[in-house]
């Protein structure tokens, strides 16, 4: 069965880091791309970071302002976010996806990791 389980989140001050993981099972990880999606109340869910099949390309929504890395171990199945200098704009629900691409295109979803940063 394919799953996704994200874990890492919690509550910071703003300017501090955390490190969100995601933990893939079921499925070869290295045939998907991953990204990383976060939605806060009352917002759509919008894409904050995406990684290609083998790492070798990343790409990042604006408000990241350069703070946000994803890398991925395709070995340990497990696909991160590094979030340093968080903002309280950055307070949302991060979920992870997992994307295949072509005549087998396939799409899958975590359960999702709270992160809130407040003072």
């Amino acid at each position: 069965q394919v799953q996704l389980v994200e874990s890492g989140g919690g509550l910071v001050q703003p300017g501090e880091s955390l490190r969100l993981s995601c933990a893939a099972s079921g499925f070869t990880l290295s045939y998907y791309d991953m990204n990383w999606y976060r939605q806060a109340p009352g917002k759509e869910r919008e894409l904050v970071a995406g990684a290609s099949r083998f790492g070798g390309s990343t790409n990042y929504a604006d408000f990241v302002m350069g703070r946000f890395t994803i890398s991925r171990d395709n070995a340990k199945k497990t696909v991160y976010l590094q979030m340093n200098s968080l903002k309280p704009e950055d307070t949302a629900v991060y979920f992870c996806n997992a994307k295949r691409r072509g005549p087998w295109e396939a799409d899958y979803w975590g359960q999702g990791t709270q992160v809130t940063v407040s003072s």
